[in-house]
């Protein structure tokens, strides 16, 4: 295939044997654009990412790439006994050959044109990779992504799954793909790097598409957002920022909420009318004494009349019926906590630590009340994983003492989400999690977090998103008195994010919340806690 300057997909359909995510769209993306991707979990980000690097087949239509398109993934892909030194020398590796041919082309020039033309055509490669300035270049990249303190004889399996992502980010912008697909860049990167790697994108000589939960990024990168619907309206491209797509997608949400009310109004109506008619015209009742002898030739005309209006109702409402919009999906909200615990019944603070975990915590004199609402933040390496593991009780102080009130049921939503039985469907998890009684009250199909494609699929299958949508819905079907959540808008759509921390206002225990979200700290109205710098 030919080269080119920009992504084009044509007539892109894709599905899988449940669902089709893409029939027959079509998208360009030059190298001005800064594309993101946005929609609900599962909907068809990564697939669309790996269906535009060629990672994945398309059913039917074509893409079209540049030569050197590069995907990085959410999880990292390289194996974790590689060296820092041998990830930086594999994103090296194309620079380091154009710099072999210029040094072979150059030891080989005699006089002759031919070899003249070799080296000249090497200098033009040289100059195109910039091969100069590329130790340079990984210095700075591994600085501003925050990862330049660990040596390069360590491997991936010795750092944390967060410099692990930022590491195999930096490796992809060494190697200078022609064209950048990046499915969640900024999770595990703090305000530093996620600045750092926004001034990167902004001058990058080539087309940038980004699937990304990070909203303070999507409204300071994108020029275009591509937003993946596939139960509403396919894919649809708004222009401009994230706060534009929020206003037009508010709006769209009370039309949609109208529309499906008018609708709801008009079936009540025919219904009633369809009811009614025979009773309003009489003609489910014979003639009276005084009109048998009229009744034959005028009963019939009206029960002709009748029997139309009976038809035409009934086909507006058949036909309303079968093409009725959907029911707007519900706002998410909190189940009360069970009852039969007296842990939040009065003031004061129901958890307490001061202490430390050594070479990552120090606290000393945290209080937590029964309402509290606390933002935890400060840099990676901060210590803010580690005091939420502490709070639940995970992890062990080395010194120092938690205390907590009697009865307390503390719950954490982590990161990175682990189920004991991969196997078992989200359904039977959830069922089993939360107990036969409290799922019929509040059942996994009602909180509409996952789709229902999903809830019988085995845990271990679901996406990332999806797992932590599970996650989050044991939570809510059974609230905590201390809600814990670290990153909660990592790997949530936009929409759950922002449901999620509207939420979060009206929780009925403590919310303690560890976040690198900057869209989610400008709108913080609790208390804040920063931890110190990285150790």
């Amino acid at each position: 295939m030919r080269s080119t300057s920009h992504l084009r997909a044509t007539a892109l359909t894709h599905g899988y044997a449940d669902r089709r995510l893409f029939d027959g769209f079509d998208l360009v993306v030059d190298s001005t654009d800064r594309l993101g991707l946005i929609g609900e979990n599962g909907a068809g980000k990564s697939t669309l990412l790996r269906l535009l690097a060629g990672a994945e087949t398309p059913d039917a239509g074509t893409v079209s790439r540049p030569d050197g398109t590069a995907l990085l993934w959410q999880e990292v892909r390289h194996p974790g006994s590689t060296t820092v030194a041998e990830l930086l020398e594999s994103a090296l590796a194309d620079v380091r050959a154009i710099e072999a041919e210029l040094a072979r082309a150059a030891g080989a020039l005699d006089g002759s044109a031919a070899a003249d033309d070799a080296y000249a055509r090497a200098l033009e490669s040289a100059e195109l990779a910039d091969v100069w300035s590329a130790d340079a270049r990984v210095a700075e990249t591994l600085a501003g992504l925050g990862v330049d303190g660990i040596p390069r004889e360590t491997t991936l399996d010795e750092v944390s799954g967060g410099q692990r992502s930022r590491l195999a980010l930096a490796a992809l912008l060494i190697s200078r793909p022609a064209a950048l697909l990046l499915d969640e860049p900024t999770n595990h990167l703090d305000d530093a790097a996620v600045d750092y790697l926004r001034r990167t994108l902004a001058s990058w000589p080539g087309p940038v598409v980004f699937a990304s939960h990070d909203r303070a990024f999507l409204d300071e990168v994108a020029t275009s957002l591509l937003d993946i619907d596939p139960a509403r309206s396919g894919v649809t491209r708004y222009g401009g920022g994230y706060s534009a797509y929020l206003e037009a997608k508010a709006a769209e949400r009370a039309r949609w909420e109208q529309q499906f009310a008018l609708e709801g109004k008009e079936v009540a109506a025919l219904e009633v009318a369809i009811a009614d008619l025979p009773r309003t015209f009489g003609v489910d009742r014979g003639p009276r004494d005084n009109d048998r002898m009229a009744y034959g030739v005028k009963g019939h005309t009206i029960q002709k009349q009748v029997s139309r209006r009976i038809r035409n109702a009934q086909g507006r409402l058949d036909d309303l019926v079968e093409n009725r919009v959907g029911e707007p999906p519900p706002v998410l909200a909190f189940a009360g906590i069970p009852r039969g615990s007296h842990a939040l019944d009065d003031d004061g603070a129901v958890l307490a630590l001061s202490g430390a975990v050594e070479g990552r915590l120090d606290v000393d004199g945290l209080e937590i009340g029964a309402s509290e609402r606390m933002l935890v933040t400060g840099p990676n390496g901060a210590g803010k994983s580690t005091l939420l593991g502490v709070l639940a009780g995970r992890i062990a102080l080395d010194r120092g003492e938690l205390s907590r009130r009697r009865g307390l049921r503390v719950a954490i939503l982590d990161q990175d989400v682990r189920f004991a039985e991969p196997r078992r469907s989200a359904r039977s998890t959830f069922e089993r999690a939360v107990g036969e009684r409290r799922s019929d009250a509040v059942s996994l199909t009602d909180l509409g977090l996952l789709p229902a494609h999903a809830l019988d699929q085995p845990v271990g299958e679901l996406s990332i998103g999806q797992q932590r949508r599970l996650a989050l819905a044991l939570v809510i079907a059974r609230p905590p008195h201390v809600f814990l959540l670290d990153e909660p808008t990592n790997h949530l759509s936009l929409a759950l994010a922002t449901e999620l921390e509207d939420a979060l206002g009206s929780y009925p225990g403590a919310v303690v919340v560890a976040s690198h979200d900057r869209w989610l700290r400008r709108r913080w109205d609790g208390r804040e806690v920063r931890l110190g710098a990285a150790r």
